[in-house]
């Protein structure tokens, strides 16, 4: 018991990480952490491999739980890999993240119906990126301000570049509040940065402004690998200049999954779940004299309460027009036995498609197999055999004389 409780103090506790597939939210659980390392620190009491395969098991279980697949299952598709679920991975994850995951990038578009890569998901696949923050950056592109999402998605990319001492908090919060935008914390994210480089990028501007000038360069360093990534797929970086409704219009386009509407002060309901939301105090739109009817939110963390991470206001018409999968604005005279006619004959065109595939695929696979046979049977047709002429029977030897011509 007295080594345990030493193990204990020396690892200490912390917030672990887990991210729930189903409806995206981060949990912060709280737990011992470092204990693999104290316990090597102190002479580890069980040496054996059984405990060592166990503890190397349950932090893989932990570690798949935090991972986003989209990545993988955009790769794998990108090589022709059409059934994921049966293909044979080393340590297959479980089924219903790689389902949600699928499913994430079919209201994405990076999937169609049938589960084959789009245009737009032969694209995605080439940036090293969560499949929302490459779309995001494809749609800035189309919409002319590439070069304020590129930076977006690199601020997005590293930890938080704020930080707030313990002894100094208010004069951190109130160099934070000279940065925020009231509309958007994406676009906070852009100010920082703006700034940060108008200034020269330096580190003695990061540290009177409160701010991380190491995660700050870390995000410069992936800007830089993001436009050579550009330049190689020959998108150019256009920019919108001070027009940043059109960056709001694009965060919507990448996370339109993940909006929620106004339920009361600083409270909001998603969209699709019902779950509670709650702007978070270190949000740019928590300080407003106003709080927008819908927003759109990076992901939500749990700790005392669910809190959105990253918000940005957005119109409803964006979600209509970006998020067909889940909105539609209601026509006068619309009802609702007519809007479930419609969900019902796409469902059914859905199924005759996928139908229509799996015939397809599987004829495509008898018609290769025959023509494996056929040919197979011509090799072993053709193959020589000694003495053979052309109509197949034996030819004799020539008779040859020995000695001198008479």
């Amino acid at each position: 018991a007295d080594c345990q409780d030493a193990q204990k103090e020396i690892a200490g506790l912390g917030n672990r990480r887990i991210r729930q597939q189903p409806d995206d939210v981060v949990l912060y659980q709280r737990s011992e952490i470092a204990v693999g390392h104290a316990q090597h620190r102190q002479g580890r009491d069980d040496d054996s491999p059984t405990a060592f395969r166990r503890q190397l098991t349950n932090d893989l279980r932990e570690r798949k739980q935090r991972t986003n697949l989209g990545n993988v299952i955009l790769l794998l598709k990108s090589l022709n890999v059409t059934n994921l679920l049966d293909f044979n991975f080393m340590d297959p994850p479980p089924q219903d993240n790689m389902i949600n995951s699928m499913f994430q990038l079919w209201i994405l578009g990076a999937l169609d119906n049938t589960g084959d890569l789009t245009a737009l998901g032969k694209k995605m696949v080439e940036f090293p990126l969560d499949p929302p923050l490459a779309k995001m950056l494809l749609v800035g592109h189309d919409l002319g301000c590439g070069a304020e999402i590129l930076t977006i998605v690199s601020m997005l990319s590293v930890p938080s570049v704020f930080f707030r001492p313990k002894d100094r908090q208010d004069e951190s919060d109130a160099a934070r509040e000279k940065f925020f935008v009231p509309e958007s914390d994406h676009l906070t994210l852009l100010h920082v940065y703006n700034q940060w480089k108008s200034n020269g990028y330096r580190n003695d501007w990061c540290a009177r402004h409160y701010l991380h000038g190491k995660v700050l360069k870390k995000a410069r360093e992936v800007r830089s690998q993001m436009v050579d990534i550009m330049e190689q797929q020959k998108l150019a970086m256009a920019s919108c200049g001070t027009d940043w409704d059109v960056v709001r219009k694009a965060v919507c386009s990448a996370y339109f999954h993940n909006a929620a509407r106004l339920k009361g002060i600083g409270e909001y309901l998603n969209c699709r779940t019902g779950m509670a939301c709650h702007l978070h105090p270190t949000s740019a739109l928590y300080g407003l004299g106003y709080t927008p009817d819908y927003v759109c939110y990076h992901e939500l963390i749990m700790t005392s309460k669910e809190f959105m991470q990253c918000v940005t206001a957005v119109e409803p018409e964006w979600l209509a027009e970006l998020g067909p999968v889940f909105f539609s604005i209601k026509k006068r005279g619309d009802t609702n036995l007519a809007a479930l006619r419609r969900e019902r004959a796409e469902a059914a065109a859905m199924e005759g498609e996928m139908d229509y595939v799996k015939r397809r695929r599987l004829e495509d696979a008898q018609q290769a197999e025959e023509e494996r046979r056929r040919r197979r049977a011509r090799e072993r047709s053709s193959i020589a055999t000694p003495f053979s002429g052309s109509s197949g029977a034996s030819a004799r030897t020539p008779f040859r004389r020995f000695g001198p011509a008479p």
